[in-house]
Parts: structure tokens; C-alpha cells; sequence
């Protein structure tokens, strides 16, 4: 059941603010090492230390920055469940009528690290039948839910979450407004106008998509920059560099070694 909950080790070696990050899934943060800030679409702040679990809904767009300590890198455990798995647990959660927020559960009381080896190990574990596997997926979320929280589905008609689906399709394809709005079914004209009301332009989510999924790399994996550059539809490692650092301030290699 991997294509309903994704897991993976987020490692990174010196401070840095990522602003307008979007969430198009339910995104678990478990902190190991090091500690998070995040700045909600409502302006609210959390601070996430070791321990600690941040929960970010479907459609989230934060801005967070990644702390490591002097001596070790800052370390995370992203998992991230589909709209489907979180219904089966949440169907009766009320859909939100503005953007839900950021949620935090703290080390002390709750100690939301004992839920992750239960994904991980569940995960790892292939010969497991799999109705079996998809109980031991929903335990965490039905953990969450005893503890009060309750998570929301995304809407599937949220013009920023439709687009990015597209494009995230063939981040290497060279995607025009006109072939995305095809794939929605309408004119370029009326896709425009849709992303205008909800405060979007298409060329922004392109770039940021694209420079999203590499910084999502730079943290998960050892895949050279050059080939992520490449990965992400860039035409060359420096034209990724340079767009990365402009919106983020820092260049893609130093989120894998600190600044000397």
C-alpha cells in the first residue's frame, strides 16, 4: 500500500526559511533532531523540537524553517497518507470552512515517536496480507483522532491542488497554460481566471512545484544536483541553482553540507 502512505528520512545541514511551501497531501512531521518553525497561512506560529510531531492538513501553503543543532544535522521523518486513508478514519470530520491549521502534538505527554515504528516497520513488511497492512496504516491516525485532533480531506476542486497534480504528472515536460488546462477539461483563458480568485499564477506554480519537488530531494536523497536539476525540468544545474537560491537564499548544496 505504499502508493496510499509515503515515508521518508528528511536530513538537512544548515538553517534555512522555505517560504510558500504547498502540502497537496495530510503531512506527519516526526522531529529527531534538530527543530522546525512554521509559519501558518494565518499567520499563527509553531516551534517543533525533538520529539515533537507537526501535522500539516491537505493544501497547506507555510513557511518553516529547518534548525539543525551545532553539531548535527537537523532530522525528520516526513509521512504522508492519502485523502482516501485519512476518510476512512476522519469521514465525519466537518470540512473546514477556511484553511485548517498547522497541528503540533508535543513529546510530553503524548510521545507521537511510539506511532512511527508502527508505519515503518508495517511499510518494510511486504509478506503482510493486505487488509492487515492497511489496519496497522489507519492505527496512527486513529491514535490521533483518540487525542482530539481531527484532519480534514482536501477539496478536489481547489484550483492550486488540481494544477500542481498536473504538472506533477512530468516535472520534466516543459508545460504550458494551455496543455494544463486541456488536462483540466477547459480554455487557458478560463484556468487563469480560476487561479487569479484564488490568488495564483500559473508561471509561479510551475517554478515553485519544480524547485518544491528538488528541495524534497536535496533533503530525502544522494542523487547529485546536477540530475535533480534535470529531474525537476531545469535546463541546466546552474539555472536550478540560481532559481533556488533566489526564492530560498540559500544554494541547493548547502542543504546537504553546512555553510563553512
Amino acid at each position: 500500500m505504499r502508493e496510499d502512505v509515503s515515508i521518508r528520512l528528511i536530513t538537512q545541514a544548515t538553517t534555512a526559511t522555505f517560504s510558500d511551501l504547498y502540502f497537496r497531501l495530510t503531512f506527519l512531521f516526526f522531529i529527531q533532531a534538530g527543530s522546525k518553525r512554521v509559519l501558518d497561512s494565518d499567520n499563527s506560529a509553531f516551534l517543533g523540537r525533538k520529539g515533537d510531531l507537526l501535522i500539516f492538513p491537505p493544501g497547506s501553503v507555510v513557511t518553516m524553517e529547518n534548525r539543525p543543532l551545532l553539531d548535527e544535522n537537523y532530522r525528520a521523518v516526513g509521512v504522508s497518507f492519502t485523502d482516501e486513508l485519512i476518510a476512512e478514519v476522519f469521514a465525519d470530520s466537518p470540512r473546514p470552512v477556511t484553511q485548517p491549521s498547522v497541528q503540533i502534538v508535543r513529546a510530553k505527554p503524548d510521545a507521537p515517536m511510539e506511532v512511527l515504528p508502527i508505519i515503518q516497520a508495517t511499510l518494510e513488511d511486504l509478506s503482510l496480507p493486505t487488509a492487515i497492512r492497511r489496519h496497522r496504516l489507519l492505527e496512527p491516525l486513529i491514535w490521533l483522532r483518540d487525542r482530539g485532533l481531527m484532519l480534514p480531506t482536501l477539496s478536489k476542486e481547489l484550483p492550486l491542488s488540481r494544477v500542481r497534480s498536473v504538472i506533477e504528472t512530468d516535472l520534466e515536460r516543459n508545460w504550458r497554460a494551455t496543455e494544463v488546462a486541456d488536462r483540466l477539461a477547459m480554455s487557458e483563458a478560463t484556468m487563469r481566471r480560476w487561479l487569479a480568485k484564488s490568488g495564483h499564477g500559473f508561471s509561479k506554480i510551475l517554478l515553485h512545484t519544480r524547485l518544491e519537488h528538488g528541495l524534497g530531494l536535496l533533503q530525502t536523497t544522494d542523487i547529485p544536483i546536477s540530475e535533480i536539476a534535470l529531474d525537476c525540468g531545469f535546463k541546466t544545474p546552474s539555472h536550478f541553482s540560481e532559481s533556488f537560491k533566489k526564492r530560498f537564499g540559500i544554494r541547493p548544496s548547502e542543504i546537504r553540507s553546512a555553510r563553512t
